[in-house]
């Protein structure tokens, strides 16, 4: 196989479509985010990309079939608006990966007349997070003041380290190809999948986008979590209560 290998499925008309990336990353929330509109939209799958570049396995579905691991861009009108989704369950595993594959994603894009882009993400806070804020970047200045109306904010030095991997990269080659391209990133603990951060960000989409989306698959995932994380939180003051040790003391 070449190191990357695109499978055309299927071919739609389009009307200026924007790129949704959504990928594994901190807290899953934009592989989140983007797979809840796909799935809510009944996406059309019209291109898989494989690649040397993502892990040496396969998937395995329920019936015990096996795919090899990609990459994949579905087609989605919203509201009138064509979106690309940008979804898979792998990055790639080395630095020139990402290049090649951020590539590729990118041409598949140019193909489909596609000019704006979001990448969506999280950025972990290392705490449990209650009020959940989206936080921003932009490939270029005049995107940013659209953003701050749908309440994203731009933080001086945040991310702290930069945007690393796919969601990173379509803003920086992006900007290169002249694409209009923004970063949403939900706030996260970063130790959980967080489908409430993953709803913030689809919430500011809406916003931008114009168009109005289900939450109620991506409201039943996160009752789940917040089970989860009640349990954590009572483990987490059981192992603070004070032990008859830590009573004593010598005076």
């Amino acid at each position: 196989m070449d190191d990357i290998d695109i499978e055309a499925v299927a071919d739609p008309e389009l009307d200026d479509p924007v790129l949704v990336e959504g990928l594994p990353g901190v807290g899953h929330v934009g592989k989140l985010a983007a797979e809840h509109l796909r799935d809510e939209f009944d996406g059309e799958l019209v291109r898989r990309v494989y690649s040397s570049d993502f892990p040496p396995q396969v998937s395995v579905d329920d019936e015990g079939v096996a795919d090899l691991t990609c990459a994949e861009l579905h087609a989605v009108t919203v509201d009138g608006t064509d979106l690309l989704i940008l979804t898979g369950d792998h990055q790639a595993q080395s630095n020139a990966g990402h290049y090649r594959l951020t590539d590729a994603f990118l041409d598949i894009a140019e193909e489909f007349g596609v000019s704006r882009a979001f990448a969506l993400g999280g950025v972990p806070t290392g705490e449990l997070v209650e009020e959940y804020t989206v936080l921003g970047a932009v490939s270029g200045a005049d995107g940013k003041e659209e953003l701050e109306d749908a309440g994203v904010e731009f933080r001086p030095d945040e991310p702290a380290g930069g945007i690393v991997g796919v969601s990173g990269l379509i803003l920086g080659l992006g900007k290169r190809r002249g694409l209009d391209a923004a970063c949403l990133m939900g706030e996260t603990s970063g130790y959980l999948v967080d489908p409430k951060s993953a709803r913030a960000v689809i919430e500011v989409l809406q916003h931008v986008l114009d168009f109005e989306v289900d939450f109620a698959s991506l409201e039943e995932r996160a009752e789940e979590m917040e089970e989860v994380v009640g349990k954590i939180q009572e483990m987490q003051q059981q192992q603070s209560l004070p032990t008859d040790d830590d009573l004593r003391y010598i005076g």
